[in-house]
This record gives structure tokens, C-alpha cells and sequence, in this order.
């Protein structure tokens, strides 16, 4: 820090003399003050050791919820991620993936996806086995969809969007390659385990849930369902028990006068939150 102030308090006594000030003398000299300054010691935080395999702190591991050996299945899921998602502590998807066997669960992380940047999820999203989880009007139910095909006649690839629902929404409106498979929703009721974090309405569910609720579908097996369930349910009830509260959906607290953040002056924002409250099987992505 001296030298920075020996290099100002010199320019100005020039400034008032006959001489020119030594522009070189002058880089020379904060070429040393930040010099000096990138060698101080930086302070470095020691991370906590993480499991390998549920990717949790080891302190609060959740491999005894995990089933012992990964659930075989046959259909391959491909978690389309947001990049939010990756710095979020309390994730479902790393649980998801140490529960299904290598290659079962592909997580790509970005926002944009095109054909000569993703190749490989491109040929995912023209192949005809392929669904993309995402509710709207033109999805299918996929229980119906399922309910005529003879169990593994057909390995179904299934793509889920991760991320808020807003990003979620702005990842399949501009991504063309997520319009190519065929689309499906889950129509089984069913509310959200997943108490410590807010969801729009009560029938949105986590990533980890969408893909325990397809999973037992297309496999044909309610249990996978339960065991998928099983270490996100501890996550939560560990949460609980360390201070973290029951999150209530935004539907929730509309209905029951419980919202106690400033109402959105966007036409269109609220509209889709009356939605919320008069309509009752509406996931709004």
C-alpha cells in the first residue's frame, strides 16, 4: 500500500514543476504495488469431505436411505440441467443418480442446446422411443400411453427438465430440440415430498420425484417409487430437525391468505397466479 502512495503523492508534485511526468517510472511503480498486493496470503476455506457416492457432506451422508445395489432399470433418463441447479446445496438429482446404475441417469448442464454442440442429445431427441417430461396441452398422459405396451418391448429414453419452473419453462420455449420427442405428463396425484423447498402449486413436484413417479410407470413397478422416495424424504426430515421449515406452495399460502410478499404489477404474472388458486390441475411451467 506505501508504494501506491508514493506513486500518486509524486505525480502531483510534478504536475506543479517544469518537468513531464516519467510515464514508465509510473507503470513501473503499479506494476509493483499490485505486485505486492497479489502476494499477500489469500485465506482459503477448507471444504467439507464429501460422499462419493450421494455427493452429501460425509456428516450428513444419506448412503444408508440409498438402496444397496443401483435399481435396474431399462429405461435411461437425461437430466437436462439449468446451471443454477449445480450450486444449490440441497439438489435431488445427485441422489437420483447414485440410486440408478451407470448410464441410467446422464446429467447435461446448460441453457441452450443445438445439434452441433450436443450431438449425442440431439440423436436422444430424434429417436422415437424418446419423452420429454414437461405438462402442457399437447402432452399425453404416460400412464396411458404405457398401459398397452408389453413390459421392456420397448427402452424408453426420457428427458426432465431441472431447474425453478421459470427456468424450466425458458429452457423448453428455446430449445427446438426439446420439441422433438413426444410430450408427457403425470397425472397421478400426488404432493410433494419435497417440503423444504417452495413450489408453485401443491401438485409440482421435484426432479427426483418426477423421475421416481415416470420411472415406476415405464418400469411397471411401484416400489422403485418408494425406494427413489426414500433418501429424499430423510434429506428433508434431517433439514427439519436442524432448523429449516415445512415450505408451503405458493398455491397454499394464496388460498389460505398466507402470502405475505408484494403482489407481482405484471398482467400476465397475475393471471398466473389466480390460475394458482382457481384452477386445480394446472402445473404452471
Amino acid at each position: 500500500m506505501d508504494n501506491i502512495s508514493n506513486v500518486c503523492s509524486s505525480d502531483i508534485s510534478r504536475e506543479n514543476g517544469p518537468e513531464q511526468i516519467d510515464s514508465s517510472s509510473m507503470e513501473d511503480g503499479l506494476v509493483d504495488a499490485f505486485g505486492d498486493l497479489a502476494a499477500l496470503p489469500v485465506e482459503v476455506g477448507e471444504r467439507r469431505p464429501t460422499c462419493l457416492r450421494c455427493r452429501r457432506p460425509q456428516k450428513v451422508c444419506l448412503c444408508p436411505f440409498l438402496p444397496p445395489q443401483p435399481l435396474e432399470v431399462s429405461t435411461c433418463l437425461y437430466v437436462v440441467q439449468h446451471p443454477a441447479e449445480e450450486s444449490r446445496v440441497l439438489r435431488t438429482v445427485p441422489l437420483l443418480a447414485a440410486c440408478l446404475p451407470q448410464g441410467k441417469c446422464n446429467v447435461i448442464v446448460g441453457r441452450r442446446f443445438s445439434e452441433e454442440k450436443h450431438p449425442e442429445l440431439a440423436a436422444v431427441c430424434r429417436d422415437s422411443r424418446t419423452l420429454i417430461l414437461y405438462p402442457g396441452p399437447k402432452s399425453q398422459n404416460l400412464e396411458e400411453l404405457v398401459q398397452y405396451q408389453k413390459l421392456g418391448s420397448v427402452q424408453h429414453n426420457v428427458i426432465i427438465i431441472d431447474g425453478t419452473w421459470s427456468q424450466a419453462k425458458n429452457m423448453f420455449l428455446k430449445n427446438s430440440l426439446f420439441h422433438l420427442p413426444k410430450q408427457v405428463q403425470l397425472n397421478r396425484t400426488l404432493s410433494s415430498q419435497y417440503v423444504i423447498r417452495t413450489q408453485p402449486s401443491n401438485i409440482c413436484l421435484s426432479t427426483l420425484e418426477c423421475a421416481a413417479v415416470a420411472l415406476s410407470i415405464l418400469e411397471q413397478n411401484d416400489n422403485i417409487q418408494e425406494v427413489l422416495l426414500r433418501p429424499l424424504k430423510a434429506l428433508c426430515a434431517f433439514q427439519l430437525q436442524h432448523g429449516a421449515q415445512i415450505h408451503h406452495s405458493k398455491e397454499h399460502l394464496l388460498k389460505n391468505g398466507m402470502y405475505d410478499k408484494p403482489m407481482p404489477k405484471n398482467k400476465r404474472k397475475i393471471k398466473r397466479m389466480e390460475k394458482l388458486i382457481t384452477d386445480h390441475n394446472i402445473c404452471p411451467r
